[in-house]
């Protein structure tokens, strides 16, 4: 069965409750007398909840509401967040400087709104002393502490030990912020 609702022919039922063009309700009629309404006032017949008993049926322009539904499906879209997850991947022996680069990418992910999964990955003797990993996750939680907070705690994954963090604020608000600073950045150095 399609998504689409039935309109005019298509609807095969003795009568419908009829709904008219400007929401008033009509009252429930004969299907040959909806149609008959439907093409005196140039609209369609349109069935709008097809489960009721009987019926529930309304005129009005099926084109247009069908594009007018596509519009706002579209914006619903387009305001929409996509949640992403970035990676960064740590040894169990990571050098400082290594590691204050890989906390600054952490750091970039999360004031853009992203989560982040951490991994360390643990080689030949590495794993027999996960407490390192642990630890080290541990530290960059608390570095990162005003930017994000940790969503699933350090589990050992086979050779892996894995963290999530998620920012705290939105992606939405994020990207809100980056456009004000843009803007405030450009209005900074315009020669005008």
């Amino acid at each position: 069965m399609s998504a689409e609702p039935r309109i005019n022919d298509r609807i095969r039922v003795p009568e419908v409750r009829l709904v008219g063009p400007n929401g008033e309700q009509v009252g429930i009629v004969p299907i040959a007398k909806a149609l008959e309404l439907a093409r005196e006032s140039d609209l369609d017949l349109v069935e709008v909840a097809p489960t009721a008993r009987p019926p529930v049926a309304k005129l009005m322009d099926y084109g247009k509401f069908k594009y007018e539904s596509a519009m706002k499906a579209r914006e619903a879209r387009k305001n929409q967040a996509h949640t992403i997850i970035k990676e960064i991947k740590l040894r169990p022996k990571i050098d400082p400087h290594d590691y204050e680069t890989k906390k600054g990418h952490v750091v970039r992910f999360l004031k853009a709104g992203d989560k982040v999964k951490v991994t360390i990955m643990f080689r030949g003797r590495e794993q027999s002393r996960p407490e390192l990993g642990f630890r080290l996750l541990q530290r960059l939680a608390d570095d990162v502490e005003d930017l994000g907070f940790v969503e699933s705690r350090p589990k050992q994954d086979g050779r892996n030990m894995i963290m999530v963090l998620g920012p705290h604020k939105k992606k939405a608000e994020a990207k809100a912020e980056q456009r004000a600073a843009t803007r405030e950045h450009d209005a900074a150095h315009d020669p005008a």
